[in-house]
C-alpha cells in the first residue's frame, strides 16, 4: 500500500484522477498534488469532491479554531484547507466548480466543493521545468 504522495505509476499514465473527501487528511497534500499531476496524461482530468475552508469569514474563523481538535478526533482531517488553492497552486486549472454548505451539516464541517479540473501547465512545461515551477 502506498500514500498519495508516492503513486506507483509511470508519468503520463492515467486519463482521470478522482478525489473524494481525502485532501483534508493527506499529510503532504502538495506532494500528492505533484504526483497526481505527474501521472495524469497531458489531456487528463482531475475531478474532486471535497470539503474545506469556507468562504464565509465567520465560519472560517470557527474552522481555524476547531481544526487542531478536529484532526485528532476525525482521523487527521483538516477543516481549514483551501482545496481550490491547493489544486491550482499545483498547476491545475479549475474549469467548473460548484460550492455549497451541505444540508443538515454544521457549517464548519459542511462547506463542500465539487469541480472538474484540467491541466494548465503540464502542456507547456517539460517535466524538469514543471518540477522547478511546483517546488
Amino acid at each position: 500500500m502506498c500514500g498519495a504522495e508516492e503513486i506507483p505509476l509511470p508519468d503520463n499514465h492515467v486519463d482521470t484522477v478522482l478525489i473524494t473527501y481525502t485532501m483534508c487528511t493527506i499529510p503532504e497534500v502538495m506532494e500528492a498534488n505533484k504526483e497526481m499531476l505527474r501521472v495524469l496524461k497531458p489531456e487528463g482530468r482531475l475531478i474532486f469532491c471535497e470539503h474545506g475552508l469556507a468562504p464565509d469569514p465567520k465560519v472560517a474563523k470557527w474552522q481555524k479554531r476547531i481544526d487542531p481538535i478536529w484532526g485528532k478526533i476525525a482521523g487527521g482531517c483538516h477543516l481549514n484547507r483551501n482545496i481550490p488553492e491547493l489544486i491550482t497552486s499545483a498547476g491545475f486549472e479549475i474549469e467548473n466548480m460548484e460550492q455549497m454548505y451541505l444540508p443538515s451539516t454544521p457549517s464548519f464541517a459542511g462547506y463542500n466543493i465539487t469541480a472538474l479540473v484540467l491541466f494548465l501547465l503540464k502542456k507547456f512545461f517539460t517535466k524538469r521545468n514543471l518540477a522547478r515551477f511546483i517546488d
